[in-house]
């Protein structure tokens, strides 16, 4: 793992997200401990060098280090508390899922009769581990290689990206990829309601909507959603919700109830008490925190 920490280091990177020379590939880079705190992971791919990260959802705890990347299918809330000291900081990629390249694999591991070699055994999940294997090493690490150069970035960026989202197809999580990519079963209509959700979250939104939309049965929606998600569809809207409503007061310096009015919330008074149960303080005490730092 050596080699890739040497690759991580000549970026000579700052704390947090930094975007690379290649569009839907960030660095992550942490020099202290974080503790469990909630986040959103989008869908993608995160690699990591140095450190690890520990994550939450419900009762299923992950770990992703130097011998496990990660993969989100699907938008998910889950606590996550980060490993890292200065001396060995926390270093990572994030790469996004590009559709049309996912298409595009599958159809060609369906035209040469490659799937047969994929793990598809697993019942697909939203989010979870899978072993860093020699094959996406290397893979990562030409990635970094080809990233210290704009005009390599430019013209072997892109292949790495299909070969590293290949190697995923042949790995744990691979059942989650294809059932996304193809639109079939439960996971790719929980996968839809997921998207009314992220777009719609301030809408009057209810279990029974979102299991129409799915075609399906509420209790049934309910079962397929938890399933994929680990949380009902009732929690994971309000995760959202909330997490949005943080955003609005930490990045728009906007007011708690407005905030609250805007996430779908008609009590503020219910936003508050959510809010502190959920982060641990509440909307005043977030806005007095960002007014000290």
């Amino acid at each position: 793992m050596y080699q890739m920490i040497e690759l991580f280091e000549r970026f000579d990177l700052p704390e947090l997200f930094t975007e690379s020379n290649l569009d839907g590939v960030r660095f992550f880079k942490s020099n202290n401990h974080t503790p469990r705190t909630p986040l959103i992971y989008d869908p993608g791919i995160f690699i990591v060098a140095q450190g690890s990260k520990k994550g939450y959802l419900a009762d299923m705890v992950f770990q992703y280090d130097a011998n496990n990347y990660l993969v989100t299918s699907v938008p998910i809330p889950f606590e996550c508390e980060t490993f890292a000291t200065p001396e060995a900081p926390f270093l990572g990629l994030y790469i996004d899922i590009d559709m049309s390249v996912l298409h595009e694999l599958i159809g060609q591991l369906e035209e040469s009769n490659g799937i047969q070699n994929t793990k598809l055994s697993q019942r697909p999940k939203g989010v979870g581990p899978a072993q860093m294997d020699e094959n996406m090493f290397d893979a990562v690490c030409r990635l970094l290689k080809c990233l210290q150069s704009r005009t390599e970035t430019k013209i072997l960026g892109p292949g790495l990206i299909k070969e590293i989202l290949f190697r995923v197809l042949c790995g744990t999580q691979a059942s989650s990829l294809f059932a996304l990519a193809t639109h079939t079963g439960n996971f790719a209509s929980v996968s839809r309601a997921l998207k009314t959700i992220h777009s719609d979250y301030g809408s009057k939104l209810d279990v029974e909507q979102l299991a129409s939309m799915a075609g399906m049965s509420v209790s049934t929606f309910h079962r397929a959603f938890k399933s994929v998600t680990s949380d009902s569809p009732g929690q994971y809207l309000k995760k959202i919700r909330l997490s949005k409503a943080r955003d609005f007061i930490r990045n728009d310096q906007m007011k708690a109830y407005i905030a609250a009015d805007k996430v779908g919330y008609e009590s503020v008074s219910q936003f508050s008490r959510e809010f502190k149960r959920y982060f641990g303080q509440t909307p005043a005490d977030l806005i007095k925190e960002l007014r000290n730092t």
